[in-house]
């Protein structure tokens, strides 16, 4: 029962104001979605039976959803009550722990913040970091039912099984000492631990390592550094950090598929295996060349990750300089380089990748120069209207009264702190850059016909859209999930980025 003491307004703001609240229903119902969805998968109409393996996956889904709802009915009934979650509550976050069985890295995540009452930075990232690993371990696993699997692969799945239980151990460590004002000595061999992990690709050991570092030689004398506070931020919206969940998540497998995965499965013809519908060799069935289309999907992210990053990178690098020198000396200088821009952004980007493609050939490397020669205005003019902004500032005007060099006030001054624009925008562009390297390889234009990439796939697998359609809609949806995480992480950054909501 409601506490008539309160009013509704308060209600509301115990609510909205409750990070585990807005989680736990999130989880709940994505994980309803995926459980309804999983269902009718499991069904095969010509047959009119079930296929048991997605049957069971369905099951688990439903009872974790409902375990999920009843949990978050309990919070808002402590809300409600006392404005605190109870310890009774707390405790069922490590039943719902076990939903990582069936891979429901939704109400997973729901679990390690309601089970911590006290959420640092560095416990989020911990927490982030082993359940990536655990992801690409249970991801890599399924390889286990083809007839045969990669030379590397037990060495690659032993060295998995050897970072999560290293990042098991850091979190348990980090989540009773990293509140301390003063982290213990034997965290830098934690940090070390950390940072050697993620050579896997999983960027928030890395994060998270480095953060324990500054921290660490900070020793208490600073509230807190800058990392941990964006950190704090963006782990506040639970679309944000899956989103980025999901990027890391690719990008490991992308790294550790050199040893898990069989690139052979993914390039050669099998004509045996010819159009076969998903079972557990072959989770997501074969092409109309009886390729795994698994393993497709998967060395595609590689190229789809590289293309979208470098023809992010190399912009946002060639257009900051040129808008922060633009900005800053302005004039003649400013004239001549916006003049020459504004002839390269009054080309159609699409327009002039086809152009460069069809002057030089489809490849991977003339694919990232057609879309980032394209994308340099528009960093440049975010550039230039942040360094216009920046310079009017008083801390710049003292530089200049000290007599420091236009360089020094340019590059130390104005520059960095005119940056987290340029980072929110380029993650919002990486997921248009997705979709342009994917449409070029549909078009025939991106990469070579005959890599896995996911434009390719989707182009072959749109042929067989009334008869196998999951040879188009898999490939379609990972474009469409990448694109999405992209577009929440930066909104989320946008939100942990902006120093009004402090």
């Amino acid at each position: 029962m409601t506490n008539p003491s309160i009013t509704k307004q308060e209600v509301q703001f115990r609510l909205k104001s409750s990070q585990e609240y807005g989680q736990a229903s999130f989880s709940g119902i994505v994980s309803l979605a995926l459980a309804i969805v999983l269902l009718l998968n499991s069904y095969v109409p010509s047959t009119g039976a079930f296929k048991p393996a997605v049957l069971i996956a369905s099951l688990a889904y439903f009872v974790f959803t409902l375990l999920q709802f009843g949990v978050w009915a309990l919070i808002r009934r402590d809300l409600i009550r006392s404005g605190a979650i109870k310890r009774s509550t707390r405790s069922l976050g490590y039943v719902l722990l076990l939903s990582l069985l069936s891979a429901n890295i939704f109400i997973a995540t729901s679990a390690f913040q309601l089970v911590k009452v006290k959420k640092s930075a560095a416990y989020t990232l911990a927490a982030y970091a082993w359940l990536t690993t655990v992801l690409v371990f249970a991801v890599s696993a399924l390889n286990l039912f083809k007839p045969y699997v990669a030379n590397g692969f037990l060495t690659g799945m032993f060295l998995l099984i050897v970072a999560a239980v290293l990042q098991l151990a850091a979190l348990l460590l980090i989540a009773r000492h990293a509140d301390k004002a003063v982290l213990p000595r034997w965290m830098w061999a934690v940090a070390a631990v950390l940072l050697l992990t993620s050579v896997s690709g999983n960027l928030f050991a890395l994060f998270l390592g480095l953060l324990l570092i500054s921290k660490l030689r900070d020793k208490g004398h600073t509230s807190g550094s800058k990392l941990g506070e964006v950190v704090e931020r963006l782990s506040r919206s639970s679309t944000s950090m899956l989103g980025l969940l999901f990027i890391l998540f690719l990008l490991t497998l992308s790294i550790t598929s050199y040893l898990t995965f069989d690139y052979g499965m993914a390039i050669a013809n099998n004509y045996s295996l010819i159009l076969q519908s998903p079972n557990l060799a072959y989770p997501l069935g074969t092409d109309n060349f009886g390729r795994d289309l698994f393993s497709r999907i998967v060395f595609g992210a590689r190229i789809s990750l590289v293309v979208g990053l470098m023809s992010t990178f190399i912009p946002v690098v060639i257009g900051g300089v040129l808008g922060a020198i633009s900005g800053y000396y302005g004039r003649h200088t400013d004239n001549v380089i916006m003049r020459a821009l504004d002839i390269l952004y009054a080309i159609p980007g699409i327009l002039l990748a086809i152009a460069i493609i069809a002057a030089f050939g489809a490849s991977t490397v003339n694919l990232i120069l057609a879309l980032s020669i394209g994308a340099i205005p528009t960093y440049a003019r975010t550039m230039r209207a942040n360094v216009m902004l920046v310079s009017t500032l008083e801390y710049v005007q003292a530089a200049r009264a000290f007599g420091a060099s236009d360089s020094a006030i340019l590059f130390k001054h104005i520059v960095p702190n005119s940056i987290a624009p340029m980072i929110v925008k380029s993650t919002l562009t990486i997921g248009t850059a997705v979709i342009s390297t994917s449409s070029l390889s549909y078009l025939g234009l991106g990469v070579e016909p005959h890599i896995p990439e996911w434009g390719n796939i989707l182009k072959l697998g749109s042929a067989y859209l009334e008869t196998h359609a999951y040879t188009a809609i898999y490939p379609g949806l990972a474009i469409i999930a990448l694109v999405l995480s992209f577009n929440f992480l930066g909104d989320g950054l946008r939100d942990a980025l902006d120093p009004k909501l402090d």
